[in-house]
């Protein structure tokens, strides 16, 4: 199989993601390889193997809260909604978010809620989408 470029990936990753990142396009313009070898490693997170992409993304969301970084939870919100994680299970993985870092972990969540808050009722309550 043949290697897929720094634009290739950036593209592969925004379809599993329902977005692309916008950083990603800019790393793709500076540094290709980077890209390269990022991919790779995002594979693994997006795509099923013995965790399904949606449990392995749902960790993410809670990696990246416990480190407070609100562009990230946003991205992982996003890109777990877009692979059918329920509002239940996102708020499952608040509970877990809450019990293992806090309260600056839960506030660096607030704008990724808004979103879990619209999708919700864009879809008549639930955010899981066929």
């Amino acid at each position: 199989m043949e290697e897929q470029t720094g634009k290739e990936i950036v593209q592969s990753i925004g379809e599993k993601m329902g977005f692309t990142p916008h950083v990603l396009e800019t790393l793709a313009e500076i540094d290709e390889d980077f890209v390269v070898r990022y991919g790779r490693c995002d594979g693994r997170l997006l795509t099923d193997g013995v965790l399904p992409a949606k449990m392995k993304i749902l960790m993410a969301l809670a990696v990246v809260a416990s480190k407070q970084c609100e562009s990230c939870v946003m991205s992982q919100m996003r890109s777990a909604i877009h692979n059918g994680a329920t509002k239940d299970e996102i708020m499952e993985t608040m509970e877990v978010i809450s019990i293992t870092s806090g309260a600056p972990a839960v506030a660096a969540c607030r704008e990724a809620l808004k979103v879990l808050l619209i999708e919700g009722k864009t879809t008549g309550g639930d955010v899981q989408r066929d």
